[in-house]
Protein backbone atom coordinates (compact mmCIF):
# COMPACT_ATOMS: atom_id res chain seq x y z
CA UNK A 1 0.00 0.00 0.00
CA UNK A 2 1.26 3.52 -1.25
CA UNK A 3 1.43 5.80 2.34
CA UNK A 4 2.03 8.62 0.04
CA UNK A 5 -1.21 8.38 -1.28
CA UNK A 6 -2.60 8.96 1.41
CA UNK A 7 -0.77 12.31 3.07
CA UNK A 8 -3.75 14.88 4.46
CA UNK A 9 -3.15 18.37 2.55
CA UNK A 10 -3.58 21.37 4.75
CA UNK A 11 -4.17 24.66 3.07
CA UNK A 12 -2.57 27.93 4.23
CA UNK A 13 -2.79 31.50 3.14
CA UNK A 14 -0.05 30.73 0.27
CA UNK A 15 -2.15 28.11 -1.20
CA UNK A 16 -5.67 29.02 -0.81
CA UNK A 17 -7.21 30.00 -4.03
CA UNK A 18 -9.46 32.83 -3.39
CA UNK A 19 -12.22 33.94 -6.20
CA UNK A 20 -15.14 36.77 -6.22
CA UNK A 21 -18.46 34.15 -6.32
CA UNK A 22 -21.99 36.90 -7.24
CA UNK A 23 -25.26 35.31 -5.63
CA UNK A 24 -28.78 37.17 -6.68
CA UNK A 25 -31.07 37.01 -3.15
CA UNK A 26 -34.08 37.61 -5.28
CA UNK A 27 -36.98 35.18 -4.23
CA UNK A 28 -34.48 33.12 -1.95
CA UNK A 29 -35.31 32.07 1.48
CA UNK A 30 -33.42 34.27 4.08
CA UNK A 31 -32.07 30.96 6.22
CA UNK A 32 -31.54 28.84 3.15
CA UNK A 33 -29.26 31.54 1.34
CA UNK A 34 -27.09 32.56 4.33
CA UNK A 35 -26.34 28.62 5.04
CA UNK A 36 -25.01 28.33 1.38
CA UNK A 37 -23.56 31.74 1.39
CA UNK A 38 -21.76 30.80 4.81
CA UNK A 39 -20.33 27.78 3.76
CA UNK A 40 -18.68 29.45 0.49
CA UNK A 41 -16.88 31.78 3.01
CA UNK A 42 -15.73 29.44 5.17
CA UNK A 43 -14.45 27.06 2.15
CA UNK A 44 -16.55 23.85 3.60
CA UNK A 45 -17.41 23.03 -0.03
CA UNK A 46 -13.59 23.13 -1.57
CA UNK A 47 -11.38 19.85 -1.22
CA UNK A 48 -8.73 21.55 0.59
CA UNK A 49 -11.13 23.15 3.28
CA UNK A 50 -8.88 23.18 6.33
CA UNK A 51 -10.46 24.46 9.46
CA UNK A 52 -8.28 27.16 11.09
CA UNK A 53 -7.46 28.51 7.42
CA UNK A 54 -9.60 31.23 5.62
CA UNK A 55 -9.90 28.78 2.28
CA UNK A 56 -13.10 30.14 1.49
CA UNK A 57 -14.05 32.60 -1.31
CA UNK A 58 -15.19 36.53 -1.63
CA UNK A 59 -18.91 36.70 -2.01
CA UNK A 60 -20.96 39.33 -3.30
CA UNK A 61 -24.75 39.16 -2.36
CA UNK A 62 -27.29 41.53 -5.00
CA UNK A 63 -30.72 42.39 -4.35
CA UNK A 64 -31.12 41.64 -0.81
CA UNK A 65 -34.24 43.56 -0.22
CA UNK A 66 -35.99 41.00 -2.86
CA UNK A 67 -34.83 37.89 -0.10
CA UNK A 68 -38.24 35.87 1.19
CA UNK A 69 -39.06 35.11 4.76
CA UNK A 70 -41.71 32.22 5.31
CA UNK A 71 -45.09 32.82 7.48
CA UNK A 72 -45.33 35.70 9.97
CA UNK A 73 -41.55 36.01 10.16
CA UNK A 74 -41.44 39.48 9.00
CA UNK A 75 -43.25 40.80 11.77
CA UNK A 76 -42.17 37.94 14.77
CA UNK A 77 -39.08 37.41 14.04
CA UNK A 78 -36.91 40.37 16.36
CA UNK A 79 -33.06 40.99 16.28
CA UNK A 80 -32.22 41.78 19.83
CA UNK A 81 -29.52 43.74 21.29
CA UNK A 82 -28.63 45.62 24.49
CA UNK A 83 -27.07 48.99 24.82
CA UNK A 84 -24.76 47.90 27.54
CA UNK A 85 -26.68 50.82 30.18
CA UNK A 86 -29.26 49.13 32.72
CA UNK A 87 -32.85 48.16 31.23
CA UNK A 88 -30.81 48.63 28.16
CA UNK A 89 -32.46 46.11 26.16
CA UNK A 90 -33.90 47.07 22.55
CA UNK A 91 -35.39 45.10 19.74
CA UNK A 92 -36.33 45.86 16.49
CA UNK A 93 -38.57 43.08 14.09
CA UNK A 94 -37.30 42.13 10.55
CA UNK A 95 -39.60 44.40 9.28
CA UNK A 96 -38.16 47.35 11.05
CA UNK A 97 -34.81 46.23 9.75
CA UNK A 98 -35.53 45.72 6.27
CA UNK A 99 -37.31 49.19 6.16
CA UNK A 100 -34.01 50.92 7.77
CA UNK A 101 -30.85 48.83 5.68
CA UNK A 102 -32.22 45.58 3.62
CA UNK A 103 -28.61 43.99 3.82
CA UNK A 104 -28.40 44.03 7.18
CA UNK A 105 -30.92 41.30 7.79
CA UNK A 106 -28.56 38.90 5.25
CA UNK A 107 -25.92 40.06 7.27
CA UNK A 108 -26.54 39.36 10.40
CA UNK A 109 -28.38 35.76 9.41
CA UNK A 110 -24.98 35.13 7.74
CA UNK A 111 -22.53 36.28 10.30
CA UNK A 112 -24.86 34.19 12.77
CA UNK A 113 -23.36 31.06 10.92
CA UNK A 114 -20.46 31.95 10.96
CA UNK A 115 -17.70 30.64 14.12
CA UNK A 116 -17.36 33.17 16.83
CA UNK A 117 -13.61 33.37 16.96
CA UNK A 118 -11.34 35.72 15.38
CA UNK A 119 -11.27 33.72 12.12
CA UNK A 120 -15.64 34.37 11.84
CA UNK A 121 -14.72 37.86 12.06
CA UNK A 122 -12.08 37.64 9.32
CA UNK A 123 -14.51 35.88 7.15
CA UNK A 124 -17.56 38.05 7.92
CA UNK A 125 -15.18 40.61 6.02
CA UNK A 126 -15.16 38.53 2.64
CA UNK A 127 -19.12 39.13 2.39
CA UNK A 128 -20.60 42.29 0.84
CA UNK A 129 -24.12 42.33 0.58
CA UNK A 130 -26.16 44.76 -1.73
CA UNK A 131 -29.95 46.12 -1.17
CA UNK A 132 -29.78 46.54 -5.37
CA UNK A 133 -28.85 45.39 -8.10
CA UNK A 134 -25.89 47.03 -8.67
CA UNK A 135 -22.43 46.06 -6.92
CA UNK A 136 -18.89 48.06 -7.37
CA UNK A 137 -17.02 44.98 -7.76
CA UNK A 138 -16.83 44.30 -11.50
CA UNK A 139 -13.10 44.67 -11.46
CA UNK A 140 -12.87 41.22 -9.42
CA UNK A 141 -14.86 39.91 -12.60
CA UNK A 142 -16.90 37.62 -9.96
CA UNK A 143 -18.82 34.44 -11.53
CA UNK A 144 -22.24 34.32 -10.94
CA UNK A 145 -23.36 31.27 -8.60
CA UNK A 146 -27.15 29.96 -8.94
CA UNK A 147 -27.93 28.23 -5.34
CA UNK A 148 -30.80 25.88 -6.75
CA UNK A 149 -27.88 23.91 -8.23
CA UNK A 150 -26.08 23.72 -5.17
CA UNK A 151 -26.69 21.68 -2.17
Amino acid sequence: MDTLSYKTVSANKATVQKQWLLVDAEGQTLGRLASKVAIMLRGKDKPNFTPHVDCGDNVIVINAEKVHLSGNKWEDKTYIRHTGYPGGQRSTTAAELRAKNPATVVEKAVKGMLPKNKLGAELFRNLKVYAGAEHNHEAQKPTTITLKNLK
